[in-house]
């Protein structure tokens, strides 16, 4: 599952200009000195989104908080195998968390 979720993980992120994939175990997209996409070892797939919007993003689109080595990612929202498959949502997602990081104080 994985490998598959990895696939269309890089795939989405090849339609977004402004950024790219890093990390060779850990795959991850960050900008500003913040993370805001991470594929975890389970193959799961988490969003950064603004604190103001996770709770609203989760009850619209049925998901939960996002973890990654038994730890709550703060402000991540897990991608359900739906939202991973609808591309241009994913784009927009991704582009939305991108702009989200680089509004915030370079770490």
């Amino acid at each position: 599952m994985r490998e598959e979720t990895l696939k269309i993980y890089d795939s989405l992120v090849a339609l977004c200009p402004r950024f790219e994939r890093k990390g060779k175990t850990m795959p991850y997209t960050s900008a500003n000195g913040y993370m805001f996409s991470l594929l975890n070892k389970a193959g799961e797939l988490g969003v950064r989104l603004p604190k103001a919007h996770c709770d609203t993003f989760k009850e619209e689109h049925n998901t939960t908080k996002f973890m990654s080595y038994g730890a709550v990612m703060k402000d991540y929202v897990l991608i359900t195998e739906k939202m991973l498959n609808d591309s241009d949502f994913m784009v927009k997602l991704l582009n939305k968390s991108f702009d989200y990081v680089i509004s915030l104080p370079p770490k």
